[in-house]
């Protein structure tokens, strides 16, 4: 009953609820009852807890608005006020009560003191009949405890929200984090009731919806740093030593014993504030105990890193079974205190700052740490300090800071939680100004298409999209339901149109928007668009203007890059709607071009509104470079845009577009510009000191260069008649002097004057980029450059939502400022990661600055990542808010022609989606036309038996494998190869982690003897979402129940990665009775379920056409794959022998070439063989090393992947075990492999040897 009543309190009925829940005091009963005590009972007292403060929450039932902190105080002052009043008149016995200043005696303690003095009938009478708090007939009234509970209930002072959230510690402690009814362990099943909140479609206030976002992230963060701690602290292997102190055998890549500990600085309260300031601490640790590379690790620590301070204490005597299975995981794990910290600063053995950004060191004087011992200077939580010195004073409690032996760090990607947390916080501490036009959409209220461009006011009236038509037939083909005409800019008709184009928006332009409300289907909004008669007579006509652009001659350079894509309707209604104010939602398929889509939207609107500026938030570096590098060969200047993270460097490009990098870059174009200055200035035959700073150059532009361009103008006006008179009285002929063409011909004023304000324009430009320039002249340090090109000069800022969220404090303080938003990939970010960068600027005059907001995404894909199972089923935390606009029926824009995959590929997924086709592209392109060499078929389900008697196994817990799909695979994938299938167009993925890991063991010690590249990627799924490749070669590894794959969205990930080849292999009839993926295998298995190959076929290409299957021969099982693949490479090993030893061979002679994909075995002699052996093996292990290290990262993921039927334990995806076990398992495997290949090398060099023995003994015979 408690959690349905928070549930509806939850939601906006709440307001109308929480007077009932008061009238019958639901809340003041339940602190009364015997289980709220009990121990067994602290899920049901969280959830009492939980109600008592949605019961008071500060909101006002009438509006529905949030009461700011005085209206909650002042609503205090007068209830309790009027309550002195009334016992001052009318209860003798309060008089001391009634004269007290409200201050005094406002606390419970103080409260409930001063109602001692009443007897049983005297509270009964104020409570029910003065009062009316509570019904006489309620029989509880006969408790004296309920009706004091009551009362003080009533009249006491509540934290307040805001200071509840200030006073709690954001790093978590050993309490919270090992309670299960706030932490549930990885086994939760998804019943029973938690004492969580929830993310729902509706919120009361915007305090509302930070508050459940801040807890909920607080608790995954705990849970994450909780299963951290259970994987370092085992292999530390802790023990009491002679001395009764704690000492450690082992050791952990995560966690070192701390030498010293010492609190250097406990810093004064801020005024109003209990809690110190500030509180700093030096940690002493030495690295001597590890290798190279985790020593370097621990040296990378930095300013704003976290850190865990452990004190672990174990038992004496060793745990008995029966006791362990009994124990919690702390007393199993002997750890007493965890402590949360933050880096300040970390120096060597010698005093040696080490890492510092501050510019305290410079850059090129940093030096090589010296010695192996580490001195960390760390600061500590001020509300946590507090805390615990206040129980040490008042409890004699022990002294926590005196414990800690074992500090521990965190992988720096997943160890961002404080800054999130301080971001959230500070939301919740000011006042979010959220835009009107958004505000009650995003709390879920109102009319879900207000937002939508069509009901905005101050829209742009008249679009000018560019490039974004490739001719005229694109613009008729994009406006069907229009008929369009092209006019001149005088008004004159256009008969022979071309692009650039304008279109003013009409109002039936603006009723068929191309946005699908969430209930109307796309068929039926087709046809209500294109409602004409036979005749046409109804089409509205669409008047588009055409124009000429300014000649960006006289330079090559100066022309501006083109967009090439051929957009279609529903794309070009998308770009239409994301360059108007208010919101806009894009779902996009895969492979319908939601990136090109968002690009030429960035493009659109910067023409159209250059002075706006724009920030571009995704969810992964990969993405935003994606969609960065797409801008960049667009016409827009590169000196606007700004990309801000670490994943800059992987950017395909050889500018920088770091802060750092525009600077220098800014920096090298000034000189440039001042050099052409200087020349302009020779040309005209002045001094070249104009040419001196930015400054001089603009006093240049204004006395010299534009005069001069303004009397020529009107010269001309006279001189119209005469073809030859630009070309010679144009004032700035010698400095064009050098154009690859003549830039006047004389044969026409008017080409002439075309060509002279082009070149006019050249140099305005030059000008202009002076002009911005000229701030980076007169600041002079590097870091007051870089925050005025992020706050000034850049136009199109792009970062991940996990960087605004850790640096929004430091946007607020440098003021940084943006109109428009753009969220691509935003059906993967979390709800709160989605709202940060809406609020990474201050308000103007209590009005937020943002006009746009532009999301693209897919909710048909795979939601945000939630590690732990109870938070995404229980508080649905894995709603995105993409997702969350979507269900509440905010209308978006569905693309509808994807042009990734082969259109039978496509129909895999399509079923999913209202109406996804194909772009004309892929049917026209002979690669969609021709077969895949050596396939029968462009798509198939492998049924994979049972392999040497077995088929799914779990090594450990959740870890799942299936070594017969795993040995297919590889297989398949070697086989492909020796045709001549290159390594980077093909991609293994897999649905566990633990089968990635086994397809990686496989593939090293089944092509490293042979010199075989490894594939371009082997992943899971859900890592490659977002990326795509030529074949996919899919294991979907269960042979028992079907797991996480019943996920539809999953389903859609798997199946619409590949372009030309999808190979799926796993245990048809298990998922073939899966109802959930009916859609998707009922076509897979219209083919026939055993791999169909076309061995005739010997070359990567084919003449093929797709359908034609060929001469088909059937692979029965892994060994029948096996054989063919060893017969094809020890064929050819055979062939490169006789060629290696043919007569004309020499020991020069250079390796002969093959038509297989570039496979040479080079087994001849034994010196190439180990050198070249060698050369892969370094290539390939370092290759298998990068993909390892993120298999934790992917593990964890899969912790959250169950099936929606079953609930079983064998059915569910665990964590991965610590770095350590990680590791450990890895190098065994590891050894394990080593070992086969040794024995396997060995064999087949022995066998080589005495092959090429008997081939030499038998051509000396014939000779």
């Amino acid at each position: 009953m408690v959690e349905k009543n928070l549930s509806l309190m939850n939601h906006l009925v709440g307001r109308f609820l929480r007077p009932l829940i008061a009238d019958v005091a639901v809340v003041a009963k339940c602190h009364l009852s015997m289980l709220y005590a009990h121990e067994k009972g602290r899920l049901f007292a969280q959830l009492v807890d939980l109600l008592q403060f949605y019961e008071g929450f500060e909101i006002n039932d009438h509006s529905g608005t949030q009461l700011s902190d005085d209206d909650v105080l002042q609503a205090h002052y007068s209830r309790f006020q009027a309550f002195q009043l009334l016992a001052f008149k009318q209860v003798p016995k309060l008089r001391d009560l009634a004269l007290c200043n409200i201050g005094s005696i406002h606390k419970r303690a103080d409260l409930t003191k001063k109602l001692l003095v009443l007897s049983d009938m005297e509270l009964q009478d104020l409570v029910c009949n003065k009062l009316k708090i509570i019904s006489e007939k309620d029989p509880w009234t006969e408790r004296r405890d309920f009706l004091i509970e009551v009362l003080v209930a009533f009249f006491e002072k509540r934290q307040s929200q805001k200071d509840a959230v200030n006073a709690l510690p954001l790093y978590p402690n050993e309490q919270i984090m090992w309670d299960e009814s706030l932490v549930p362990s990885i086994n939760y099943s998804g019943e029973g009731c938690l004492a969580l909140p929830k993310l729902n479609l509706q919120f009361l206030t915007l305090h509302d919806y930070l508050l459940r976002n801040f807890n909920l992230f607080r608790l995954e963060s705990t849970y994450e740093i909780r299963e951290d701690i259970q994987e370092a602290v085992p292999h530390l292997h802790a023990y009491i030593n002679n001395e009764g102190d704690t000492s450690f055998r082992g050791w952990s890549r995560m966690a070192v014993p701390i030498k010293e500990f010492r609190i250097t600085q406990v810093k004064q309260p801020n005024i109003g504030e209990v809690k110190p300031s500030a509180v700093t601490a030096d940690v002493t640790f030495s690295i001597s105990s590890y290798r190279p590379q985790i020593k370097s690790e621990w040296d990378a620590l930095k300013e704003h890193d976290v850190l865990f301070l452990l004190s672990i204490c174990p038992s004496f005597e060793p745990l008995s079974p029966e006791e362990a299975a009994k124990s919690t995981v702390s007393e199993r794990l002997g750890l007493q205190y965890v402590r949360g910290c933050e880096v300040i600063e970390i120096r060597d053995e010698e005093g040696g700052l080490m890492n510092d950004y501050t510019g305290r060191v410079k850059r090129d004087e940093w030096k090589s740490p010296k010695g192996e011992i580490r001195t960390v200077k760390i600061a500590l939580d001020t509300a946590q300090y507090h805390i615990d010195a206040t129980e040490l004073a008042e409890k004699g409690a022990e002294n926590v800071y005196g414990t800690f032996n074992i500090i521990m760090r965190r992988k720096p990607k997943e160890n961002n939680f404080k800054a999130i947390l301080e971001s959230i916080r500070d939301l919740m501490n000011e006042t979010c100004v959220v835009p009107e036009w958004l505000h009650n959409i995003f709390l879920g209220y109102g009319n879900p298409s207000a937002a939508q461009w069509i009901n905005m006011p101050d829209l742009l009236e008249t679009i000018d999209f560019k490039d974004t038509f490739l001719d005229a037939s694109h613009v008729v083909q994009s406006f069907p339901a229009f008929q369009v005409t092209f006019i001149n800019t005088d008004g004159t008709e256009n008969m022979h149109p071309s692009p650039p184009f304008r279109i003013k928006l009409s109002k039936k332009m603006r009723e068929i928007s191309h946005a699908l409300p969430g209930n109307v289907n796309a068929s039926d909004t087709a046809s209500k668009n294109n409602m004409v008669d036979d005749e046409g007579s109804q089409k509205e006509k669409l008047r588009v203007e055409t124009y000429i652009p300014a000649d960006p001659v006289p330079y090559p350079q100066d022309k501006p890059n083109q967009n090439s894509v051929r957009f279609t309707p529903t794309q070009v209604g998308a770009i239409i709607s994301g360059i108007q104010p208010g919101l806009t939602m894009v779902v996009g398929p895969p492979g319908t071009g939601k990136t090109d889509t968002a690009v030429q939207i960035l493009n659109v609107l910067y023409h159209n509104c250059p002075s706006q500026r724009t920030l571009i938030i995704t969810h992964s570096n990969q993405a935003l470079n994606d969609l960065f590098e797409k801008i960049m060969q667009r016409d827009v200047p590169a000196r606007y845009l700004l990309r801000l993270g670490q994943g800059e460097q992987e950017l395909a490009t050889d500018l920088d577009f770091s802060r750092q990098g525009r600077v220098n870059a800014m920096l090298v174009r000034r000189l440039e510009l001042l050099g052409e200055v200087a020349k302009l200035a020779r040309s005209l035959h002045l001094p070249e000191d104009v040419s001196y700073t930015c400054e001089n150059a603009a006093y240049f532009w204004l006395l010299h260069v534009y005069a001069r361009w303004e009397q020529f103008l009107a010269a001309c006006v006279p001189n119209k008649e005469n073809p030859s008179f630009v070309k010679d009285r144009f004032p700035f002929s010698e400095f064009f002097l050098d154009t690859p063409q003549p830039v006047f011909t004389g044969e026409s004023f008017e080409k002439d004057m075309h060509a002279a304000k082009g070149c006019f324009k050249h140099l305005s430009t030059i000008f202009q980029e002076l002009e911005e320039c000229r701030a980076f002249e007169l600041l002079k340090s590097t870091a007051e450059r870089a925050n005025y090109l992020m706050t000034k000069q850049a136009k199109i800022v792009a970062m991940t939502c996990t960087h605004a969220a850790l640096k929004r404090r430091d946007f607020l303080q440098l003021g940084f400022k943006y109109d428009n938003l753009l969220m691509e990939e935003s059906a993967q970010i979390l709800e709160i990661e989605t709202f940060i960068p809406t609020l990474l600027q201050r308000q103007e005059d209590g009005y937020a600055r943002l006009k746009r907001c532009i999301l693209i995404g897919d909710h048909h894909q795979l939601p945000p990542v939630v590690k732990n199972m109870a938070f995404q089923k229980y508080s649905h935390m894995d709603q995105s808010l993409f997702t969350r606009f979507v269900r509440l029926g905010v209308p978006y824009i569905e693309l509808n022609a994807q042009g990734r995959a082969r259109p039978s590929i496509a129909q895999l997924y399509n079923w999913r989606y209202r109406e996804l086709g194909d772009l004309p592209y892929v049917h026209e392109e002979a690669i969609f036309h021709k077969a895949n060499s050596g396939f029968s078929y462009e798509y198939q389900l492998v049924d994979v038996p049972d392999y040497r008697g077995r088929g799914e196994s779990a090594p450990s817990p959740w870890f799942y494998q299936n070594e017969g799909e795993a040995e297919y695979i590889v297989s398949v994938y070697i086989y492909m190869r020796l045709i001549g299938y290159p390594a980077n167009k093909i991609s293994i993925l897999t649905t566990y982690n633990g089968q990635k890991l086994l397809i990686r063991d496989v593939i090293s010690r089944r092509c490293k003897p042979w010199n075989i590249e490894p594939p371009c990627k082997v992943t899971t799924v859900d890592k490659f979402q977002g990326q795509q490749n030529d074949f996919i070669l899919l294991s979907l590894v269960r042979t028992r129940f079907v797991g996480h794959l019943r996920d539809v969205r999953r389903l859609i990930v798997a199946m619409s990665r590949a372009r030309l080849g999808l190979y799926v292999f796993c245990r048809r009839s298990l998922f073939e009775q899966c109802y959930e993926l009916q859609p998707t295998f009922q076509l897979l298995l219209q083919r026939p379920d055993k791999l169909a190959l076309n061995l005739e076929e010997c070359t990567p290409s084919t003449e093929r056409p797709l359908g034609e299957a060929g001469n088909i021969h059937y692979i029965t099982d892994v060994e029948d794959i096996g054989h063919l693949v060893n017969f094809r490479l020890e064929h050819l090993r055979q062939m490169q022998s006789m060629q290696y030893y043919a007569p004309h061979a020499n020991a020069d002679a250079a390796p002969p070439e093959t038509g297989n994909g570039d496979i040479v075995l080079d087994n001849a002699k034994d010196g190439t063989e180990k050198e070249n052996g060698e050369a892969t093996d370094a290539v390939n292990n370092d290759k298998m090393e990068e993909d390892t290290v993120e298999s934790k990262d992917d593990m964890v993921q899969e912790v959250n992947k169950m099936d929606e039927g079953n609930v079983t334990i064998e059915d569910k995806m665990g964590e991965e075990s610590a770095d350590e076990a990680k590791d450990k398992m890895v190098e065994t495997t590891a050894e394990v492999a080593i070992e086969n290949n040794i024995v396997e090398v060995n064999a087949s060099v022995a066998k080589d040897k005495m092959d090429e023995e008997n081939a030499v003994s038998k051509g000396v015979e014939q000779d």
